[in-house]
Parts: C-alpha cells; structure tokens; sequence
C-alpha cells in the first residue's frame, strides 16, 4: 500500500516538473524570439590536389553493338525463308555457322564490304576479293584475284563440305535453262549447214573449189621458194667459184711474199773489203744483178691484185645475180596472190547469186548470237553462294548478343546484335562539358558497390553512338532524339576487365578528368571569391581574435573542382593553409 502510495507522489511529481519545463514569463518569450546576432560564416584555406571531372551515367555492356541482318535468301529458292536453327548467344569465330535459314548455313566472315548480292562464276568486285581472302584466312587457298573463277568454285566447296554442308548447285530451272540454250546453238548450227549443203548441190560450185585450193597450193609454192632464196646467200656453183678466187688471192699472196724475199736476200749479200796501198788490188767482182728479181716482185704484186679485183668484182656479180632470182621468184608470188584472189571471189560470186544467199547470212547471225548468250549465261553458271549465306562482320571473332529470332520465325530485317569481347559504358554530357573532352582523356569507373577502376573516353559524339541505336534513331524519324537536345553522347572503355562480366547490364558512373593541378596548392570554396570593384578576385580573410573583422586579399584564381577554386594570394604572405575566409556574411 505504501509502494503505491510512493510511487503516486513519483509520478505526480514529475508530471509538475515536466510542465514547469515548459511555462517561460512573456519577457522569456520575447528574448528567444530575437534574430541572432549576425556572425561570419568561414571555411578554411586547404592546400590540396584539385581534380576537375566530367560526370557521366550509364550501364556497362559489350561494345560496339551491331545489328546483323541477311543480304537476301538464303539457298537457291524464293520460298518462304524460316529459321531451323536460332544464332545462339556466345563467340564467334570466322568461318562458323551463326545460324540456318531452311536447313542452310549463314556464315560469319570477317570484312567490311557488306554480303549484298549472288556470289557466282564470272562475279567480280570488292566483295569477291574480300571472300578470297577470307578463305585464304581459313585455309582453303583461293587466289585474290577479285573474279569469281575456277579456283574460287573449288575452294568453296571444300569449305563447305568442311562444315557439312554442300555448296549451291544450279537448280533445276537453271539447268532447264543451259539445256535450252545449247539445243538452240546446236538447232541454229544444223540449219546453217542444211543451207550450205543445198547451195553446194544446187549449183556446181566444186570446180571452183577446186581451182581455189590448187591457186592456194601454188601460192605457197611461190612463197616458199622466195623464202628459201632469202635465206641463202650464195648457189653451190657460185660458192664453188667463191672458193677458186680466194684460193688465187692465196696464191698471189704466197709469190708477192717468195719474191720479196728473194729480193732483199741479193741486196743484202756482203761487200768485199777494201785493199791496202802495199796490197796488189785483187780484180773487182762484179756487183749482183737484181733487176730480174725486181721484176718478179712486180709482177707478183699485179697478180695479186689482178686475183683481189676478180674477188671483188665476183661479190657484186653475186650480189646482183641474187637480187635477179629475188625478182623472178617475187614475180612468181604475185601471180599465184592474184589467182587466189580470182577464185575467191569467183566461188563467193557463185555462193551469192544462189537463192539461199540471205538464208545462209541469217544462219550464220543465228549461230552466232545463239553461242552469244549460252556463253554470257555459262559465265553465272555452276556453284554458287547466295547473298544470306554470308554475314560479313567489320571484327571477328565478336560476341553474339542476343538472337532476334528463333526456331520457325520468319526471317526479317534483323536476326541477331552482336558486340565485340571488349567492355564500354555508353552516356551523354550536356554540349558545355563536351567541349572540354578529348579522346584518350584518363576516368575512373565507379560501380555499385564502391568500387573504382580506370578506364578511358574513347569517342564522343556520333563515332560514340553504337550502331545498333543509330539504326533505331533513323527509323523513328527527325523528332527521336530530341529529348537528348543539347547532350553529347560519349562511349567509355574500362581500361582493366578482370571481374566485369558479372557487372555487365549494371548502372555505373564514370568521371572523366579534363584537368588537375599539378600538385598541393591552396584552395577556398568558389563562394568565398569575389571580385572587388576593380574586377580583380579577393577574398575576405578573417582576423584571428578580431571579432568579426577581416583583411581583404587579392589573389589570381585558378582550377575550378568540386566546389572548390585554386587561388593563389597577389602578395605572398597575403594567405596561407589553416586561414579562414567568409563564405557568406556581413564583411
């Protein structure tokens, strides 16, 4: 009884504490109403590095996203075009089947020429030589010559059986076809040939056949022998009589040279001494007569040059003697030319005066514009690859992203997305900060869970909207994009990817460094910067134990960052780390 008691006068005398707490006099009242007397408001000078970014928001995902869609049909038949196997997201390699359309491969093959047309024999271009070298790159040897030849056939083929499949062959409408134009060359020939016949036998055109071979026969009769008389030089009687004078030249020769000799041996015999005064002179002997020997050498000499001037002169006789024989032989040609000539055109006189003459022209325009197109259409005709049969992507291997079809669709405009193995983050700026941006510029990547890991811009504006959503933008028209007027759009790449294909699809956001000081330097919020009647920055600097009062500084400023702005005080010992400045105040 006593508890309660106690505990009653407890509780009564705290409820009156608690009322009196809270009962103030009108004059209590009145004071805390008053505006607090005005006070500076400051913030310290900090010595910091400032690093000024550039904010963007967006969701990491593969790069380079592109959509993929077929050239045309695939196989050699219009018919409806269903999908029998889906593209399966994963990687893909050159070479590899991305899908089947009616139980036929599409490929994958490296190039930047897109897939827009039937690939057949004689088919020549960029695209072509751009297949070539694709199976080259795959082993199968096919030369880069830029035409669609033998070679490439042969190279396709096994490519495809390499992968299960067969290459296109000429349908039966196409074989129909090359059937078709061979009976009509073979028609047109026949006819030709009836008509000839029946010129032939309808009037006698033999004997002047005749003629005409044997006027062909002589003809190269006469040429042959003016040909071989070109050719040689001398006849056997005139290089047997060429012989006899050189032999004559020699002999001369041989008595010029014995002559001379004898000669200077007479002269040069020995003269006999002369005797001496107390010697009785011995009888003179008589000198040697040379004269017979002098007479002999001059006439060998005459002889000599007797044999040299019928050598000579047998030359020209030669020379002349041929030309001679050249002349009857060329007189010989031209006569059998004529004759050749003659019956020609005797046998075409007698060919055209038939009745069957235009007939037999006809034919043979007939036979020859039939042989015409059979061979323009041989040229497309025999293995070929059908325009979807090959997705030419820019870079493989790619990573197929998603599928835009599956088993039993019809094929449409787009069938797969596919990105490259690389990492990126897609956003935009506003126009103002985009200016300030640079390919190459240094960020960090921010992720959900606190993490921050470098990366680099890698384009900005147009180069930075992948291809996929340029397509979607082109088909909504003018006004899509005009919710994002005045943004820049910008593509990132982290620059590390171990552990980012877990956050692929996750919103991220990236800053972007468009410039830092180069180390500590001092900074102030921007808001305690102003600019003093003379357009010169200052900021207000508090007095210590002055109260409110405070020192006007003039400074320069410098790399704005996060709020903060570097100054730099006009006179040094104007400001340094640890002063305040007013930020917002009475000054």
């Amino acid at each position: 009884m006593l508890s309660g008691i106690v505990a009653g006068v407890v509780v009564i005398a705290g409820a009156g504490w608690a009322v009196g707490t809270r009962l103030r006099s009108p004059a209590d009242e009145a004071a805390l109403r008053q505006p607090p007397i005005p006070s500076l408001i400051t913030s310290p000078v900090v010595r910091q590095q400032l690093t000024s970014t550039v904010a963007v928001s967006g969701t990491l995902a593969y790069g380079s996203p592109l959509p993929v869609s077929l050239a045309g049909v695939v196989g050699g038949t219009a018919e409806a075009q269903r999908v029998t196997r889906a593209p399966r997201p994963g990687r893909i390699v050159e070479g590899s089947v991305l899908m089947e359309v009616n139980g036929r491969p599409v490929f994958a093959l490296r190039g930047k020429v897109p897939m827009h047309r039937t690939m057949a024999p004689g088919t020549t271009g960029a695209d072509v030589r751009q297949l070539q070298t694709a199976l080259r790159r795959l082993g199968f040897g096919a030369p880069v010559t830029g035409v669609f030849d033998s070679a490439t056939t042969a190279a396709v083929q096994r490519w495809y059986a390499k992968r299960g499949y067969a290459a296109q062959e000429p349908d039966l409408t196409a074989k129909q076809t090359r059937e078709q134009l061979r009976q009509a060359v073979q028609t047109a020939e026949e006819a030709l040939l009836t008509d000839r016949e029946t010129l032939d036998a309808g009037r006698d055109v033999m004997p002047l056949k005749l003629k005409l071979d044997n006027a062909r026969e002589d003809l190269r009769t006469a040429e042959g022998a003016l040909e071989g008389e070109e050719a040689t030089d001398l006849t056997p009687e005139e290089t047997r009589q060429l012989e006899t004078l050189r032999q004559a030249v020699r002999a001369a020769e041989e008595e010029v040279l014995a002559a001379e000799q004898a000669l200077t041996a007479a002269r040069s015999s020995p003269v006999p001494p002369t005797p001496k005064p107390e010697q009785t002179p011995a009888p003179a002997k008589p000198e040697a007569d040379t004269r017979l020997l002098e007479m002999k050498v001059s006439n060998a000499r005459k002889n000599l040059e007797s044999a040299r001037a019928a050598l000579a002169d047998f030359g020209d006789e030669a020379g002349v003697s041929k030309e001679k024989r050249l002349e009857e032989l060329r007189k010989a040609v031209r006569p059998a030319q004529e004759a050749v000539v003659a019956a020609e055109q005797a046998l075409r006189q007698a060919r055209q005066d038939s009745p069957l003459r235009l007939k037999i022209a006809n034919g043979r325009r007939n036979v020859a514009s039939a042989k015409a197109i059979l061979g323009e259409y041989m040229k497309t005709y025999g293995i070929a690859i059908p325009p979807g049969e090959i997705a030419f992507l820019p870079t493989l291997p790619a990573r197929l992203d998603k599928a835009s079809v599956k088993p039993g669709d019809t094929v449409g405009d787009k069938v797969a997305t596919v990105t490259s193995s690389a990492f990126a983050v897609t956003g935009s700026v506003d126009s103002k900060e985009a200016k300030l941006l640079r390919k190459g510029m240094k960020a960090t990547m921010e992720t959900p869970d606190g993490a921050k890991l470098p990366a680099v811009l890698s384009a900005t504006g147009e180069a930075a909207v992948p291809a996929e959503e340029e397509e979607d933008e082109k088909g909504k028209g003018a006004g899509a994009s005009d919710k994002n007027l005045g943004s820049v759009p910008v593509l990132l790449a982290p620059a590390v990817t171990k552990g980012l294909r877990e956050l692929v699809g996750v919103p991220v956001t990236v800053r972007i460094s468009v410039g830092a000081t180069g180390g500590a330097v001092l900074t102030v919020p921007v808001a305690a910067v102003v600019t003093s009647a003379d357009g010169r920055p200052r900021v207000q600097v508090e007095v210590p134990g002055g109260g409110d009062k405070v020192r006007d500084v003039e400074v320069r400023t410098g790399l704005t960052a996060d709020g903060d702005v570097e100054v730099t005080p006009v006179k040094p010992d104007g400001l340094k780390e640890g002063d305040r400045v007013v930020v917002s105040g009475d000054s």
